[in-house]
């Protein structure tokens, strides 16, 4: 097992979410209802004009009114609730593998049909209307627009022609016209006022949107659905399945506190509410939080899913065996088992991410640890709990406790100290974070004083102070590198390799460590090492004219020591432009490696090129680089056989040691250094 990673296993908050969506289904109710059904009918008028009016059996009018409704649940597990009286398991509209409506007062709303009156005809009077005409208003004829009643109990086919907007056609007298008899464009306009409503109303319909955000839900648009639960919930703030299907989509998002929030809300609103105990159990296993989940997930009188239940152990177990290896400082131990832990379900874990944190920087692995601590701030405290532990501490504090150690280990000491104190005032019951305050005041102190001696040139005292330091907090990059002052100043400069070495094991980039390496390693003339060390300054020190120059005169001597002339070597040279064929050979011939670059003022692809040759010319003071126009001089292009631009060739000692053709940046700067030496 890699101990580098983060490791992310689908067992954890992603799985969830995937479960989550994928197992929904389109059935709503006991039922089977369809939730994409809209909650009612559109009337059906056809082509007609008139409708006749609907009337009971025994002759009385009857009303249109309707209702429908639909409760249930598809998705509670069989079996689960032993005690249906206790706890609720068929919420309506909540995300738990199927969805599922939430129950819903009986409304009438415009345009409903009772299921027992679907065959009796329909009358139409230009609006919707759910009250029923009077009981002794009988028709002896049709309706006119007028609102009277003719005394012809059958119709009569008029031979007018009635104008309504801009359509014509033969209306009979009596006939009931859409719009309720107002022509022309009035008509139209109270007709699209009348849509207008029917969108408002479904727009304001709690259940339509919770429908809109289960569908965008069970897509993976947890942006979209978060927002519709979001309106439904504006409109029924007491729903609870609304705040459980919010969490859901929060849950989608990554957004784990704020799904935490939800469900406790949801909880709040129905203490009975299993589906939303589940839910916040399976978040609370993924912060790492076992016995609070735990809690929640075996409700009394139910019986828990038994994937989280395995999940819930088998996290419990790996945090036991992590616990266990910190205990006696086995950090690699400590590393793979809370890795384990993650991977197996607390994947949103900041204990266990500052956690690998700790190990990672007791491993010298600064970076890293720096990489881990930073992932487990991105969770909000919120969701740590005000009482939960980790290795016998509040969970706060610990992530402080370990955020104080990594500022020890960078030399902020200041910082860690501030840290620590906040660590104190959370938990002051800890003893690890009164033992790390108490040993952050000390190395503080002896930084402090170890400064102060080599201000005053007291090198020998301020390698004790420093050292003392050290016994303490053994991972303090910082501390070893001021010791490699002292050591350099007292000419023990083994002394100072070492210590730098010890430095920059512990944070591989300290710019100031490398440069006191290489200043022993120069001190002890151990050239090769000297230009190793300047080269990786040269690239993170690009315009430090003092590393450049240290970097020539390490070149130059380590040149001299392997017996070669170095007589013309010039110290960051400039590209020199070749006039004429003499000129050319004598430069090629001279010590050293020399980089000929044949290039034509005309050609876009030398111009482009040309700027990183100067570069290269300043970064690898060594090498020769020269200059060829071919247009300038043509005989030194035909005597090395020049023919295709732009051309680069290295020479050494008047001979062509190798030739490449248009390369990229990266590969001429590899073969220059590989000739730097």
């Amino acid at each position: 097992m890699s101990h580098s990673g983060n490791p992310m296993s689908e067992m954890g908050l992603d799985g969830l979410t995937d479960r989550l969506r994928n197992s929904l289904n389109c059935t709503e109710g006991n039922n089977g209802t369809d939730i994409n059904k809209p909650d009612f009918r559109e009337l059906d008028l056809g082509s007609s004009h008139v409708s006749a009016l609907l009337t009971r059996p025994n002759g009385l009018p009857t009303s249109t009114s309707t209702s429908s409704s639909s409760s249930g649940s598809m998705s509670g597990q069989s079996g689960l609730c032993q005690n249906p009286k206790r706890f609720n398991t068929n919420h309506s509209g909540e995300l738990s593998g199927s969805v599922e409506s939430s129950p819903t007062t009986t409304r009438f709303k415009p345009g409903h049909t009772r299921s027992r009156s679907d065959s009796y005809p329909l009358i139409y009077s230009g609006r919707s209307s759910v009250n029923s005409p009077a009981l002794n208003s009988f028709p002896t004829g049709n309706i006119c627009p007028s609102g009277k009643i003719l005394k012809t109990a059958i119709p009569t086919k008029s031979s007018k022609t009635d104008v309504l907007g801009s359509r014509t056609g033969n209306y009979g007298h009596g006939s009931i016209i859409r719009g309720g008899g107002v022509d022309g464009g009035a008509a139209n306009a109270v007709k699209e006022k009348n849509i207008s409503q029917n969108r408002g109303m479904l727009s304001n319909d709690p259940e339509e949107l919770k429908r809109k955000g289960n569908e965008n839900y069970k897509k993976g648009n947890f942006t979209e659905a978060l927002n519709f639960y979001d309106k439904a919930i504006e409109i029924s703030p007491g729903n609870a399945a609304y705040h459980c299907n919010r969490a859901a989509a929060l849950m989608g998002l990554k957004r784990v506190a704020e799904a935490v929030k939800e469900c406790e809300e949801a909880i709040r609103l129905d203490p009975s509410y299993f589906r939303a105990h589940q839910r916040l159990g399976s978040l609370l296993l993924s912060l790492g939080q076992i016995e609070n989940a735990r809690n929640h997930m075996c409700i009394l009188g139910l019986k828990p899913d038994q994937g989280d239940l395995v999940k819930l152990q088998t996290v419990e177990k790996h945090i036991g065996k992590c616990t266990d290896a910190r205990k006696v400082s086995d950090w690699w131990s400590t590393l793979r088992e809370a890795d384990a832990a993650i991977a197996s379900g607390a994947d949103a874990s900041p204990q266990l991410l500052a956690c690998r944190a700790e190990a990672l920087l007791k491993l010298h692995r600064l970076k890293d640890a720096e990489l881990s601590l930073s992932n487990a701030r991105k969770y909000e405290s919120s969701t740590l709990g005000s009482q939960s532990k980790i290795f016998g501490m509040l969970s706060e504090a610990y992530l402080l406790f370990v955020q104080s150690q990594l500022e020890l280990a960078l030399g902020r000491c200041e910082n860690a100290l501030t840290t620590i104190e906040r660590a104190g005032q959370i938990d002051p019951r800890s003893i690890e974070v009164s033992v790390l305050f108490k040993n952050v005041r000390l190395v503080g102190r002896a930084r402090a004083r170890g400064n102060d001696l080599f201000k005053s040139e007291r090198y020998t005292e301020a390698c004790a102070a420093y050292g003392e330091g050290l016994r303490l907090d053994s991972s303090n990059a910082v501390l070893y590198c001021n010791r490699a002052a002292c050591w350099y100043k007292l000419r023990q400069w083994e002394k100072s390799v070492d210590d730098c070495n010890q430095a920059l094991c512990i944070q591989p980039n300290y710019t100031k460590a490398l440069l006191r390496k290489a200043a022993s390693n120069t001190k002890l003339e151990r050239w090769a090492e000297a230009v190793r060390d300047y080269e990786v300054l040269r690239k993170a020190l690009p315009y430090d004219n003092e590393v450049a120059d240290s970097l020539f005169h390490a070149q130059v001597a380590l040149k001299k020591s392997r017996g070669e002339d170095v007589h013309n070597m010039k110290f960051a040279g400039e590209v020199e432009l070749v006039s004429g064929l003499e000129q050319f050979r004598a430069a090629i011939s001279s010590p050293g490696a020399s980089v000929v670059y044949f290039e034509a003022a005309s050609n876009l692809q030398c111009k482009q090129i040309s700027p990183i040759l100067r570069t290269l010319s300043t970064k690898y003071p060594s090498i020769n680089f020269l200059k060829v126009d071919v247009d300038e001089c043509p005989a030194v292009a035909s005597s090395e056989n020049v023919r295709v631009l732009p051309t680069f060739k290295i020479y050494k000692q008047g001979s062509c040691m190798k030739e490449v053709v248009s390369p990229n940046p990266e590969v001429l700067e590899s073969l220059v250094r590989h000739y730097t030496i």
